[in-house]
């Protein structure tokens, strides 16, 4: 990874009354495994007693433009054990693509749910975790300034991580979900206010470890464009085919600017390679393919899509009156106007590398944390297979 792993003990954090409060506006935290055989759910239920668990702590938060994510686990197996989470819609990053600046109110709810996310942390008492913020804080002019209010009020100190060390995460945490038979990958981000995009490239041999799966990153990007960004700049409550596809066409000039863009499309002409999405854009279209009531992570968390059903997804979605987006229960008030500007990006990727399948994943950079975390300290207890010897009488 290029910035270095930060720990710190939660006994540090500030003793402040409170124990903690439900996840709010977000996705409920769910276990459960994914449809496919080919690729295990590292992430299993929480026991009913998770005090009386062995092992230590580990934590992942991930302070982005549009959510703020939190997960709390224990080792388990080859993967780990989730035993709490919290999830809410802040949008810290409105209006920074206008301003510049984060604004008053968007701190004040940020800071609201960072408050939550310290009393968990208190609860747990985690031994190992890191705490990130990704493009809200990287682009707006009092970033750094926020975070120091954050350590000082709260008693929680985030790090900014640089757009390559986010992609890095995102791929360690989805990479149990990349098809066994594939020779190369694409995976998409698709955030508020960035999105990252990494060719994995396995020609040359796959890495074992999961944690090690940036290393087959042949070529990554950032883009400074998200959900909010877009619909900040498009408008995201009416949009009609001729906005969408100004929104495509705007998205694409930035995917231009991929370096490798023509040698991947090559690949993707001569070899086994599908895309794999992270992000709510990707997970709603999964749960609006589906057909579900309610949003159920472990239907869509290693769901398969074709070409022609995430073609159909969208249409249907485009179709969609923002009423019935208010309404419907995979999105809710709080994306209705964020899903199509999310689409897309979406678009725009696999208008740019047409492949036939996309794995959708409800995982990402807090999953990449936990592993980098707990795979650094299973290598420091690692024994030393090969001992240095004595030398011979020197």
């Amino acid at each position: 990874m290029t910035d270095s792993l930060r720990s710190a003990a939660a006994s540090s954090l500030v003793d402040e009354a409170g124990s903690g409060a439900s996840s709010g506006n977000g996705r409920k935290e769910r276990g459960g495994s994914p449809p496919s055989a080919h690729a295990t759910d590292q992430r299993t239920h929480a026991p009913s007693h998770p005090r009386r668990g062995r092992g230590p702590l580990y934590a992942a938060l991930d302070l982005g433009t549009n959510n703020c994510r939190l997960l709390i686990a224990r080792p388990h197996d080859r993967g780990f054990r989730v035993l709490d989470g919290f999830t809410r819609i802040v949008r810290l990053g409105e209006g920074v693509s206008v301003t510049g600046r984060l604004g008053d109110a968007a701190m004040e709810r940020t800071m609201d749910a960072l408050r939550q996310c310290r009393n968990k942390l208190r609860d747990h008492q985690p031994t190992r975790m890191r705490l990130i913020a990704t493009e809200a804080c990287r682009a707006a002019e009092n970033g750094p300034a926020f975070l120091d209010r954050v350590r000082n009020e709260i008693g929680l100190e985030l790090e900014i991580v640089d757009r390559r060390t986010e992609a890095e995460l995102a791929v360690t945490g989805c990479a149990d979900l990349i098809d066994g038979e594939a020779q190369g990958a694409l995976m998409f981000d698709i955030g508020g206010g960035s999105s990252e995009l990494a060719w994995l490239d396995f020609r040359g041999g796959r890495p074992r470890a999961q944690g090690r799966m940036s290393a087959s990153i042949r070529s990554w990007q950032s883009m400074p464009v998200g959900v909010v960004s877009i619909a900040e700049k498009f408008g995201g409550v009416d949009v009609t085919a001729d906005v969408f596809e100004a929104m495509v066409d705007f998205v694409g000039t930035h995917l231009r600017q991929f370096r490798g863009r023509e040698k991947l499309r090559q690949m993707i002409g001569t070899h086994p390679v599908h895309l794999i999405g992270t992000s709510g854009t990707v997970t709603t279209l999964a749960g609006l393919h589906l057909g579900l009531e309610r949003y159920e992570r472990q239907k869509v968390d290693g769901l398969w899509m074709r070409r022609e059903q995430v073609d159909e997804t969208m249409r249907a979605l485009l179709g969609m009156p923002f009423e019935r987006r208010v309404a419907h229960p995979c999105i809710g008030k709080d994306r209705a106007d964020l899903v199509l500007p999310g689409c897309a990006i979406f678009e725009a990727i696999r208008r740019e590398w047409p492949t036939e399948r996309v794995r959708v994943a409800d995982r990402g950079l807090r999953e990449g944390i936990l592993i980098s975390l707990m795979d650094a300290d299973r290598a420091q207890k690692r024994p030393n297979r090969y001992p240095r010897r004595p030398g011979n009488g020197q």
